[in-house]
Order: C-alpha cells, then structure tokens, then sequence
C-alpha cells in the first residue's frame, strides 16, 4: 500500500537490488561521462598521468643517484661528491616542480569531479515530480541535501587521491620491481652445502611481504564499510534533527519544550556515538596491522638486501640503492594497507550516492501489474476527470460523477469530510499522486496553476517569489506592486528585491496572500486549490473572490476543501466518497 503522501514507502531494501560497489561506480562513470565537465576531467587527466610519470622517472634517477653519491662518500672522494650534489639538485627542482604541478592537478580534478557529480544529481533529483516522491520513499529519501552536498563532495575528493594514488603506487612498482630484479642477479644461498639461486628473489621477498599486510589489512578493516555507511546516515540525520530545532525555534520557546527537544538531540546523539564507538574499536583494529607493517618496514629492506651485500654482490652505495627501491617498492605494494579505511570509506559514500542516484531513476518506474492512473495531455481548453477513483491506505476515494468536464471561467467546489482524500484528488491532478484508476486529462502545463495548503515561499528577492517558477524578468514593477496591493500587500510594494528569510517575517495569511498573489500575477487558465483559502482572513477571501470575478474571470477555480466550506461563490458542487479499505488494492510505487 502507497503512503497518505503520494508514493510508496521503500526502505533502501526495497530499492532495486545491486549487488557490490561495480555497478554504481559504472553508473557514476557514465554519469560524468555524459556530463559537460568530462571535456575538462580528460584532459586533468592526462595531465596527472604525464605529471606522474615524469615524477616515478625522477624518483628512478633519484633512486640511482644513491649509488655514486654514497660510494663517493665512502671513498672521501670530495670532487665526486660535489659533482653528485650538482644532480641532486637538478632533480630536485625538477621534482618540486612536478610536486607542485601534480597538486594543482589533483585539486582542479575534484572541483570538476565535483561540479560534475553534484550537477547530474542536480538534474535526476529536479526532474519534475522525483524531489517530491524521493522524500515519501523511505530510508532513501531523507536528507537529500546530505548526499547531493556533502556525500558529493566527499565521494570526489576521496576519489582523486585514491586515483592518484593508485595509479602512482602502480608505476612505481613497475619501476622500482625491474630495479630489484637487476640487484638480485647473481645472488645466491647456501642451504645443506648446496647453492640456490633465485631469479629476482627481492622481488619475490617484497611481493610476498605486501601480499600478507595487504590480506590482513582487508580481513581486519572489512567492518569498516558497513559501519562508514552507518555513520554517514546517523550525521546526516543529526544534522537534520540540528536544523529542525533551529527553524522552530520560536515554536519551541512559546511551548517551553526545549528539554522535550534535548532529549530527542541526545537520543540521536546516542545513536550516532554508538555507530562512532564501533568504528573507533575497527579502526583500532585495523592501526595495529597497518602501524605494525610501517614500523616493520624500516628493517626489512636491509634484511632483504643483506644476503647481496656480505656475499659481495652490492658495494655500499649498492646496498642503500637497493633500499630505496625495495622501500619505493613496498610504499607502492602497501597502497592498499595504507587506504583500507580509505577505501571502506569511499566505498560507503559511493553506496550512499549511487543508492541515492539509483531510487531517484527507479522512481520513475512503475510496479507491475499496479493499478494506475492514465494522464494526459490535451489541446482542448479543458480540464477533463473521468471514472476516477483513487487509492490509498485508508480505501477508495471517488467523486460523486463519474464524467466531469471544467472550462475557464467554471468555479467548482469540492467537498470531502476529513480523511476523505481531499489533498489526494489535488495530488491526482497535478500528476503526483497515480494509484487508481481512471483518466486525467490537463491542459497545456502553463495554463494550470496548483495552490498547495502550504505556500511555497523561497529566500528569494519578493519579485522573484511572485514571478516563480517564471523569471522575475518577465514582469514589471508595476504588475508586482499592483498584485500586491489588490491582496492587502501594499506595505512590502517598497521591498521587491529585498531577500530576508521571508517565512519569519510574514505571517501565514501574508504568505498566503502572496501565492494568490502570484496567481494573479501570472494569469492562468485554470487554478486548483487545496484547503488554502480558508486561511485567509474572510477580507481576504472576498478579495479573492472578486479577482477571480474580474481580473481572472477568464479562468476556471477547482476549490478543494471540507463541508465548512462556503459555496455562494460556486456554481458547482462536487463531492467526495471514501470507501474505506476492505480487499487490498494493488498500489503504484512511483510517480505518473
């Protein structure tokens, strides 16, 4: 059964099932793949991949600037010594500059990473009707604003530097695995008085040494992942229950509840301290394999490396040569040990916006075999409803005709005692609301206007909120202040490009009076209200009246309310009829 708001409750199980992390890191990569920032990320990314090589390069020829230098120092050689400082020098300027090259790279990459990511969800989460059924879906749909800000921005920086990383750590190893490879030829043991030789053996002995660390670090910081995800969801619903308070603030105070609302912080406060206790305990967990590892690092190239030195194979310079390379080696090799909880986190942010991306395209789908609603569009100025019937938790909801025709300049009432399915029908008919049966027929979109109960009223400039969703360019000052005047507005005449947080500052039958306001303003065929003339003031509501019986007598009124409802005004009366739930009916998931 759908929920009273128009969509399906689905928790994040209900979504369509993907199995692993692959199938949403493919989606987010056609997703920036199709986004108009990819022409920039290719070529950020050809530049990180030159930048790094150029710089395993200079590391490579740093590497073998060991050799000479420490031999020459060995043999108190002054004149090689300072011939050998002169190179060092050189590359490193060369790898300073690089260093610095490589940072802006990374850096312009997450911007674009990120302008890419948070614009594309822009676009899925405001195609028409998905902001409002995402939020009736379940577990999916709370908080939006965390995963499309800050679960974004995360997933695009965390990203970067594991790239980064991984395809640094990737040349690296290749280079430094052929270095070790040379400085294990001719190397050989004695076991029971026999000699064993094996090819590249510091190769082997460093691939060996990683695989272990790397084994443990993934069996050590699997928890990770699932309690990342946790704890994302627990901040975000922290921060949701912070903002709550803050914009009720007056409510709260004239009620005197602010210890009621200590106690719900603390209960999620709670929540989220025990997702962070576990995670402290994991992390622990996973330090112990990964510190263990670093400090165990420091000895174990010269223990690698010793066998080659005291048969005679390495000089001294040799011996610290291969060092480094062995060490470049196991840095590159270690990649993974180092990011386990990286990756558990990148992982964890990549579900929670992939999930998000995914319950937004899922929306759109209907159920099978659900009983639905047909819309559409006509080219006949008329709002059609026929054999509508419409289903929710409580039962069937019906109007009392089965055919019903509305032309500009009809004034209907629709009556329905409470429960009956009042914001339901308003629902219907601007296309959010499709479990039922039966035919919707609109005119174009630009000729109908909705009235919700509650008025839509951004911090916005006042001429921007009265022209919305239009642009505040399509008006002049005078249409604003005109409309303003004829519903009792004319003190905020002066404050059309002000931008204070309106919702405080005006009272509800001003913020009613500015979305009739805007009607007026924009002059459409036909206007659906839900309940929101009854909270205007009865002056008010006579001065609605009589636009709609002069400046919009051109226009069609469809006033959806309870029995109180005065019907003078009216030249048609339509009522509503629940049936209340008796066989199960079989309810849409989505959206029209």
């Amino acid at each position: 059964m759908a929920n009273q708001n128009g969509a399906a409750s689905r928790s994040t199980d209900q979504q369509t099932p993907i199995n692993g992390f692959a199938p949403y890191l493919g989606m987010i990569l056609a997703a920036l793949r199709a986004a108009r920032e990819r022409v920039a990320l290719y070529w950020l990314g050809g530049g990180l991949l030159l930048v790094i090589a150029a710089t395993a390069y200079g590391q490579i020829r740093l590497n073998a600037w060991n050799q000479p230098f420490y031999d020459a120092l060995a043999r108190k050689d002054l004149a090689a010594i300072g011939e050998q400082l002169l190179v060092f020098t050189g590359i490193a300027i060369t790898l300073l500059i690089l260093n610095v090259s490589q940072t802006w790279l990374v850096q312009m990459t997450k911007l674009k990473l990120r302008e890419g990511l948070t614009r594309d969800l822009f676009a899925q989460w405001l195609t028409p009707k998905r902001a409002f059924l995402i939020a009736r879906s379940g577990e999916i749909g709370v908080n939006p604003d965390q995963r499309i800000h800050a679960d974004a921005q995360h997933l695009a920086e965390v990203s970067t530097d594991l790239g980064v990383g991984l395809v640094q750590a990737s040349l690296l190893l290749v280079s430094f695995v052929g270095v070790l490879w040379t400085l294990s030829e001719g190397v050989t043991f004695s076991l029971l008085g026999a000699h064993i030789d094996i090819p590249g053996y510091m190769v082997w002995c460093a691939l060996l040494y990683a695989a272990l660390a790397s084994l443990a670090s993934w069996r050590v910081g699997r928890p990770l992942v699932h309690l990342g995800a946790e704890r994302y969801a627990r901040e975000s619903e922290m921060r949701f229950a912070l903002m709550h308070v803050n914009a009720h603030g007056e409510a709260i105070a004239i009620h005197r509840g602010e210890e009621a609302e200590q106690a719900r912080l603390r209960i999620e406060f709670d929540r989220l301290l025990d997702v962070l206790r576990q995670l402290v305990t994991a992390t622990t967990n996973l330090a112990w394999v990964t510190a263990g590892y670093g400090w165990f690092t420091i000895v174990a190239p010269i223990i690698v490396a010793a066998p080659a030195y005291f048969a005679g194979n390495l000089t001294f310079g040799g011996l610290l040569m291969a060092v480094g390379a062995f060490t470049q080696a196991q840095q590159s090799l270690r990649w993974f040990v180092d990011n386990a909880g990286v990756i558990a986190d990148w992982r964890a942010t990549l579900f929670r916006v992939g999930s998000f991306r995914q319950a937004l395209l899922d929306i759109d789908a209907p159920a099978p075999d659900a009983a639905r609603i047909t819309f559409a569009s006509t080219s006949r100025d008329r709002l059609l409803l026929e054999n509508l019937e419409l289903y929710s938790p409580s039962g069937s909801t019906r109007l009392d005709e089965s055919h019903i025709e509305i032309a500009p300049q009809d004034h209907v009432l629709v009556i329905g005692e409470h429960g009956s399915g009042k914001t339901l029908l308003f629902r219907a008919i601007a296309g959010l609301w499709t479990s039922g049966r039966g035919n919707i027929s609109l005119p174009p979109a630009n000729a109908v206007y909705f009235v919700p109960k509650r008025p839509y009223i951004a911090d916005l400039a006042l001429r921007d909120i009265l022209s919305y969703p239009a642009s505040s360019r399509d008006f002049s000052d005078e249409e604003y202040v005109a409309v303003l005047r004829r519903f009792g507005l004319a003190h905020l005449a002066g404050q059309l490009d002000r931008i204070p947080h309106w919702e405080k500052e005006l009272t509800d039958a001003e913020q009613q009076g500015l979305a009739f306001a805007r009607v007026l303003l924009h002059k459409p065929r036909f206007v659906i209200v839900d309940e929101a003339i009854e909270s205007l003031s009865p002056e008010a509501r006579r001065t609605l009246f009589k636009v709609f019986a002069d400046e919009l007598a051109h226009a069609a009124l469809v006033y959806i309310n309870g029995p109180q409802a005065q019907d003078r005004f009216f030249d048609r009366v339509l009522r509503l009829n629940l049936t209340p739930r008796g066989e199960r009916q079989t309810v849409v998931r989505g959206s029209a």
